[in-house]
Protein backbone atom coordinates (compact mmCIF):
# COMPACT_ATOMS: atom_id res chain seq x y z
CA UNK A 1 0.00 0.00 0.00
CA UNK A 2 1.51 3.33 -0.94
CA UNK A 3 2.35 5.78 1.77
CA UNK A 4 2.08 3.03 4.80
CA UNK A 5 4.99 2.26 6.69
CA UNK A 6 5.32 -1.04 8.34
CA UNK A 7 7.35 -1.52 11.73
CA UNK A 8 9.57 -3.96 12.22
CA UNK A 9 10.79 -5.79 15.20
CA UNK A 10 14.05 -4.43 17.20
CA UNK A 11 17.18 -7.02 16.64
CA UNK A 12 17.88 -8.36 20.08
CA UNK A 13 21.40 -6.80 21.46
CA UNK A 14 24.13 -9.43 22.16
CA UNK A 15 26.75 -9.36 24.43
CA UNK A 16 25.27 -6.07 26.49
CA UNK A 17 26.15 -6.11 29.78
CA UNK A 18 22.93 -6.27 32.25
CA UNK A 19 23.68 -5.37 35.98
CA UNK A 20 22.68 -2.15 36.99
CA UNK A 21 23.79 -0.28 40.22
CA UNK A 22 20.82 -1.28 41.94
CA UNK A 23 21.58 -5.34 41.07
CA UNK A 24 24.20 -5.17 44.10
CA UNK A 25 23.26 -5.21 47.75
CA UNK A 26 22.91 -1.89 49.02
CA UNK A 27 25.27 -3.05 51.91
CA UNK A 28 27.91 -4.87 49.95
CA UNK A 29 30.41 -1.93 49.55
CA UNK A 30 33.29 -4.64 48.74
CA UNK A 31 32.12 -5.47 45.77
CA UNK A 32 32.43 -2.13 44.35
CA UNK A 33 35.35 -1.64 46.22
CA UNK A 34 37.16 -4.39 44.58
CA UNK A 35 35.79 -3.22 41.03
CA UNK A 36 37.08 -0.07 41.89
CA UNK A 37 40.85 -0.75 42.94
CA UNK A 38 40.75 -3.15 39.54
CA UNK A 39 40.10 -0.13 37.40
CA UNK A 40 42.48 2.25 39.54
CA UNK A 41 45.22 -0.82 39.19
CA UNK A 42 44.55 -1.24 35.01
CA UNK A 43 44.85 2.34 34.43
CA UNK A 44 47.88 2.63 36.85
CA UNK A 45 49.70 -0.56 34.48
CA UNK A 46 48.76 1.27 31.50
CA UNK A 47 50.02 4.66 32.53
CA UNK A 48 46.76 6.44 32.77
CA UNK A 49 47.55 9.78 33.38
CA UNK A 50 45.66 12.56 35.58
CA UNK A 51 43.20 9.24 37.20
CA UNK A 52 40.80 11.00 38.92
CA UNK A 53 38.25 8.85 41.05
CA UNK A 54 34.82 10.73 41.72
CA UNK A 55 32.15 9.07 44.07
CA UNK A 56 28.96 9.21 42.74
CA UNK A 57 26.85 8.09 45.23
CA UNK A 58 24.21 10.08 46.77
CA UNK A 59 24.53 12.58 43.62
CA UNK A 60 23.53 10.48 40.94
CA UNK A 61 21.54 7.24 40.05
CA UNK A 62 23.84 6.93 37.17
CA UNK A 63 26.64 4.90 38.75
CA UNK A 64 28.52 4.92 42.21
CA UNK A 65 31.83 6.11 40.81
CA UNK A 66 33.20 7.79 37.38
CA UNK A 67 36.96 7.30 37.04
CA UNK A 68 38.75 9.75 34.97
CA UNK A 69 42.01 9.59 32.97
CA UNK A 70 43.95 10.85 30.15
CA UNK A 71 46.14 9.19 27.38
CA UNK A 72 48.93 10.66 25.57
CA UNK A 73 48.05 9.82 22.46
CA UNK A 74 44.72 8.17 20.22
CA UNK A 75 46.89 4.86 20.59
CA UNK A 76 47.24 5.33 23.93
CA UNK A 77 43.99 6.10 24.94
CA UNK A 78 42.74 3.09 22.55
CA UNK A 79 44.84 0.84 24.51
CA UNK A 80 44.18 1.95 27.98
CA UNK A 81 40.54 1.40 27.52
CA UNK A 82 41.41 -2.02 25.90
CA UNK A 83 43.66 -3.03 28.94
CA UNK A 84 40.79 -2.21 31.15
CA UNK A 85 38.12 -4.31 29.28
CA UNK A 86 40.29 -6.95 29.29
CA UNK A 87 41.16 -6.72 33.03
CA UNK A 88 37.31 -6.46 33.68
CA UNK A 89 36.10 -9.45 31.82
CA UNK A 90 38.93 -11.62 32.83
CA UNK A 91 37.98 -10.72 36.29
CA UNK A 92 34.53 -11.23 35.96
CA UNK A 93 32.73 -8.15 36.02
CA UNK A 94 31.38 -8.35 32.39
CA UNK A 95 31.12 -7.42 29.33
CA UNK A 96 30.56 -3.44 29.80
CA UNK A 97 29.26 -0.77 27.41
CA UNK A 98 31.94 0.94 25.49
CA UNK A 99 31.75 4.22 23.46
CA UNK A 100 34.21 5.89 21.26
CA UNK A 101 37.17 3.05 21.52
CA UNK A 102 37.75 3.18 17.43
CA UNK A 103 37.96 7.15 16.96
CA UNK A 104 40.35 7.16 20.51
CA UNK A 105 39.28 10.46 21.60
CA UNK A 106 37.17 9.96 24.37
CA UNK A 107 36.44 6.13 25.31
CA UNK A 108 33.49 5.68 27.56
CA UNK A 109 33.12 2.35 29.59
CA UNK A 110 30.00 1.79 31.93
CA UNK A 111 30.13 -1.23 33.97
CA UNK A 112 27.19 -0.12 35.65
CA UNK A 113 28.88 0.39 39.16
CA UNK A 114 31.64 2.73 37.65
CA UNK A 115 31.86 4.57 34.60
CA UNK A 116 35.31 5.23 33.30
CA UNK A 117 36.14 8.29 31.10
CA UNK A 118 39.45 7.71 28.77
CA UNK A 119 40.32 11.63 27.09
CA UNK A 120 43.33 12.49 25.23
CA UNK A 121 44.25 15.51 27.25
CA UNK A 122 43.25 18.22 24.39
CA UNK A 123 39.80 17.16 25.11
CA UNK A 124 39.61 16.35 28.36
CA UNK A 125 40.34 19.73 29.23
CA UNK A 126 37.58 20.87 26.87
CA UNK A 127 35.06 19.06 28.53
CA UNK A 128 36.14 19.27 31.59
CA UNK A 129 33.52 16.57 33.62
CA UNK A 130 35.62 16.31 36.49
CA UNK A 131 34.53 19.70 37.84
CA UNK A 132 30.90 19.28 36.64
CA UNK A 133 30.97 16.77 38.96
CA UNK A 134 32.97 17.78 41.78
CA UNK A 135 31.04 21.41 42.42
CA UNK A 136 30.35 21.83 45.44
CA UNK A 137 32.37 18.63 46.83
CA UNK A 138 35.65 19.65 48.25
CA UNK A 139 37.02 16.07 48.52
CA UNK A 140 34.92 13.75 47.12
CA UNK A 141 37.56 13.53 44.09
CA UNK A 142 40.50 11.18 44.46
CA UNK A 143 43.53 12.21 42.29
CA UNK A 144 45.81 9.40 41.46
Amino acid sequence: MKGTTTLRPAAEAKDVFTTTPSDAPATDISVGRNALDLVMTSLEDSKGEQIVSIDMRGKSALADHMVIVSGRSHRHVTAVADHLLRDLKEHGFGMAKVEGLANGDWVLIDTGDIIVHVFRPEVRSFYNIEKMWSVGDSGDATVH
